[in-house]
């Protein structure tokens, strides 16, 4: 039997296959790579003076699609089960909460973003210098908290999380997106 070959990571400029969801940390560390994608995406039109509409769609469509499933991944599978797995000296806890107040920002920030990019491609207007604020925040806060969960989060949840908390997440990542469990098989099969 060959070894197989490590995968090669995406480029971040569309959404993380379905496939990876058999390694369910391997696809949210791809998603990461996704949203790091996205950020370089809206730092471009916070600093356009000119609305890249096509840019801003894809934003639009990330924020729409994609983001949402993601964070509830997180939030409802991952950090509890990080939380459940980890011992004291991990002080999972603590990073879980600075990790959730960027995550919040965030999310308090989203309908003001979405709000702003719809109403300029529906005017077919440029964002005000404001707007380009808002958007450099928004994406400022959505890689604070990239940056703990990939240098924090994810090596202890390699460590940490069994097989079968690593099959229950998989489970859930992939009911969350409309897919069947990985476990069934086609009639062909």
């Amino acid at each position: 039997m060959q070894p197989s070959e490590p995968m090669l990571r995406g480029s971040g400029d569309k959404p993380t296959s379905p496939s990876l969801l058999a390694n369910p940390l391997d696809f949210i560390s791809e998603d990461h790579l996704r949203e790091r994608q996205i950020c370089a995406v809206i730092d471009g039109l916070a600093s356009a003076d000119a609305l890249d509409r096509q840019a801003a769609t894809t934003v639009l469509r990330f924020l729409n699609e994609e983001l949402n499933v993601h964070l509830r991944d997180e939030m409802e599978d991952l950090f509890p089960l990080l939380a459940r797995r980890c011992a004291e000296e991990d002080a999972i806890e603590g990073a879980i909460d600075r990790i959730r107040a960027d995550q919040d920002e965030a999310m308090r920030l989203l309908p003001e973003v979405r709000a702003m990019l719809a109403g300029c491609l529906d005017r077919g207007a440029d964002l005000t210098a404001k707007e380009r604020a808002v958007l450099s925040r928004f994406a400022g806060h959505v890689r604070r908290h990239l940056v703990a969960e990939n240098a924090i989060l994810l090596p202890i949840a390699r460590a940490r999380l069994t097989r079968a908390d690593l099959k229950t997440l998989s489970k859930h990542m992939r009911t969350r997106r409309g897919l069947p469990d990985s476990t069934e098989t086609t009639d062909a099969e």
